[in-house]
């Protein structure tokens, strides 16, 4: 189980990641603790960390409801469905959420740090980039995992 250097920074973005990120993200991963993690990048600390995670009892409802409407983030979200033959399934979204009406360094920061961000969580199955709710509705987070 490697983190590449475990919150090394890279050069292109000089944006390391939070130990707690990695440990939080593996947590929703191999042990179900978490629905969702909402990371921000801390400019200050120059790195990705956790701003807030969600029980397993939360919903996509209560999981969207946590995103800024003005401010970019990135989230992962466990969604768990039942396939077509009744199969009880999981699939872990990666959501590079980037409201249009954030402000642009902030939309520039997200994009330079997220491939980065990106391969440090191994087991991700998609990726959603939103710029408004209606880009991760629901629907789309369903029709993708089918």
């Amino acid at each position: 189980m490697s983190f590449r250097g475990g919150g090394g920074t890279n050069a292109s973005s000089g944006m390391g990641v939070a130990d707690q990120s990695n440990i939080t993200y593996t947590e929703l991963q191999r042990k179900k603790v978490h629905r969702y993690v909402i990371f921000k990048i801390d400019e200050k600390k120059k790195e990705v960390v956790v701003e807030k995670t969600g029980g397993p009892a939360e919903s996509y409802e209560d999981f969207t409801a946590s995103l800024p409407e003005s401010d970019c983030r990135y989230a992962v979200y466990d969604f768990d469905y039942v396939t077509s033959e009744n199969c009880q399934k999981s699939k872990i979204f990666f959501i590079a959420w980037s409201p249009s009406i954030s402000r642009i360094r902030a939309k520039m920061l997200y994009a330079t740090s997220k491939e980065r961000f990106r391969r440090e969580l191994q087991g991700i199955h998609y990726e959603i980039q939103a710029t408004d709710p209606t880009e991760m509705d629901l629907e789309v987070i369903r029709e993708r995992a089918n």
